[in-house]
């Protein structure tokens, strides 16, 4: 039977102190309940001493009936002088009526002298006082040993004496803290080892990424002899991060056999990845190991090829397992594996032996030596196949279209967009204002299609970037557009590539709209035109 290690997460407490995160009450709240439907062990919310919004989270999540995570409440020893029964913290921690409480005592000599002020005898009396009124008061505690690997190379007596003051006190589990993360790994196995050796409490581990090293610090530590790891999901928090859960556990449960997590869950931990990120307000790294859109991603032909045949010679693991998926790129340094595999995936046939796919090949990398980039914009490459092999359909023709951009004295702009488009016989003359040349151009397309096709209305435009491709040409480089569209949860991508960035706006514009029909499969409606006989005058 694999050896059970606890996890705790401290995304919603330790995440939040990350530049650019911040959740509300709401937001903790939902991922929390994600965090247990998931199988996470500790959830710690907030510091409830600490501001309203923490607080606020604990009473919401009072009403909320959690299947298999214990909610924390986060908190310090109380302040030198105070009696523990009497400190706002620790009243506060009472307070939030959690069933465990993560207390945080020092453990640097540098800290009780530099940042108390106190003897260190009075150190141990805070962490022994703390946790025994907890304990009274039917907590489980769960003590951080803060600054713990420095104060342990500092003075590796002193530290063990911390930890064995809160051992005696009833603490459930003991968390060494590389709360610096500045400790290399090799360090944390001896110093692991020596107090798995020093006391018999259960340990833990809290390690931070500074030196890049959060995940391999966590998973070294559990292999020295610590059963309860801490951190966040995608490695949110102060600085450079705490160790990423979503890398931790996979290690230990899929490298190492350790049960960290129901065995089921697994593959739901690429959207919960996602999820947290998208109440974060963040973009997900694609580059982030197991759960990262480029983690499975193959670019080389010789890659791709032998990852056809069997997904070992390139993959550690398989994408499915962590609910990921494995993903082709498309590139000059594409071969026909990669135009096969990814047409496959589109769903039409592509024989690697004929003349279309040697002239999509030969395409594709014309086109990418111009500036374009296929990666990130599959819609546009499903739309050059289907062109190549005579099954682009034919929504529209551009007639032409004009902008026009004015700014007077004020400062203050406006744009205009015209065009004209033909639908089989029929053709469609429309203008619209934008707060800028190309949504002016958005708008005006999509006024002159909603005619024939009524459900572009639904379309969404998610994101729009634009990269200059040769900086020393100035205002007159070449742009690569890259635009993101949605409707009803789907999303896809297009590019364009000109000198003209409207040019280009235009390509990745339209090519979005006819991926959206032609998956739509719609038809245009027919146009009802409406003729009023001019009025003689009676004069």
């Amino acid at each position: 039977m694999s050896k059970s290690i606890q996890i705790f997460d401290t995304t919603l407490r330790d995440g939040t102190q990350g530049e650019k995160v911040s959740f509300s009450a709401e937001d903790k709240l939902r991922i929390a309940k994600r965090l247990d439907e998931f199988g996470i062990d500790y959830i710690e919310g907030g510091w409830p001493g600490s501001n309203p919004k923490d607080m606020a989270f604990f009473d919401k999540a009072k009403n909320h009936n959690f299947s298999h995570s214990k909610i924390v409440a986060f908190g310090s020893t109380c302040r030198a002088g105070n009696q523990p029964e009497e400190d706002p913290n620790l009243k506060a921690l009472i307070a939030a009526e959690t069933p465990a409480v993560s207390l945080f005592g020092k453990s640097w000599l540098l800290h009780v002298h530099e940042a108390l002020k106190i003897t260190p005898e009075e150190n141990l009396e805070l962490i022994s006082g703390s946790i025994e009124f907890l304990k009274k008061n039917g907590k489980e505690v769960i003590y951080d040993a803060e600054h713990f690997f420095d104060g342990y190379k500092d003075n590796r007596e002193y530290a063990l004496k911390t930890l064995r003051a809160a051992e005696l006190s009833g603490a459930d589990v003991i968390v060494l803290c590389d709360t610096n993360g500045g400790t290399l790994t090799h360090e944390i196995t001896k110093i692991v080892e020596d107090v798995s050796n020093s006391i018999d409490a259960a340990i833990g581990i809290h390690s931070h990424n500074d030196c890049e090293l959060g995940v391999a610090n966590a998973v070294a530590a559990i292999e020295a002899g610590a059963v309860h790891v801490q951190g966040t999901i995608n490695g949110y928090g102060e600085r450079c991060g705490n160790a990423n859960l979503c890398s931790v556990i996979p290690n230990l449960q899929l490298k190492l056999g350790y049960s960290c997590i129901p065995e089921e869950q697994m593959k739901h931990l690429s959207t919960l990845s996602k999820y947290v990120s998208e109440l974060a307000n963040l973009i997900p790294d694609n580059k982030q190991p197991y759960v990262g859109r480029s983690a499975f991603a193959h670019k080389g032909g010789v890659h791709v090829s032998a990852v056809m045949k069997n997904e070992q010679t390139y993959e550690h693991v398989k994408p499915e397992l962590i609910g990921n998926s494995r993903r082709v790129l498309l590139s000059e340094l594409s071969g026909k594996s990669n135009i096969s595999y990814k047409s496959d995936e589109l769903g039409f046939d592509f024989d690697k032996t004929s003349k279309e796919g040697a002239e999509i090949i030969k395409e594709l990398k014309k086109l990418e030596n111009e500036g374009y980039q296929f990666e990130a914009a599959e819609a546009s490459f499903e739309l050059l196949v289907k062109q190549k092999t005579s099954k682009k359909p034919d929504f529209f023709h551009l007639e032409g279209f004009r902008v026009i951009m004015e700014r007077n004295a004020k400062g203050e702009s406006r744009a205009e967009a015209t065009i004209k488009v033909r639908v089989n016989d029929q053709v469609e003359l429309c203008a619209a204002e934008g707060n800028g040349p190309v949504n002016a151009l958005d708008a005006a397309l999509r006024k002159a299609l909603c005619e024939f096709y009524p459900e572009i209305s639904t379309v969404t435009l998610q994101d729009y970037k634009v990269r200059v491709l040769n900086g020393d040409d100035g205002t007159g480089a070449k742009v690569r557009v890259l635009i993101d569209s949605a409707q009803d949860g789907s999303s896809w991508g297009t590019v364009g590539v000109s000198e003209n960035i409207i040019d280009a706006s235009w390509k990745a514009l339209s090519e979005g709209i006819i991926y959206f029909l032609m998956n739509k499969k719609s038809k245009p409606k027919h146009k009802t035109t409406i003729e009023f006989p001019l009025e003689r005058s009676t004069a």
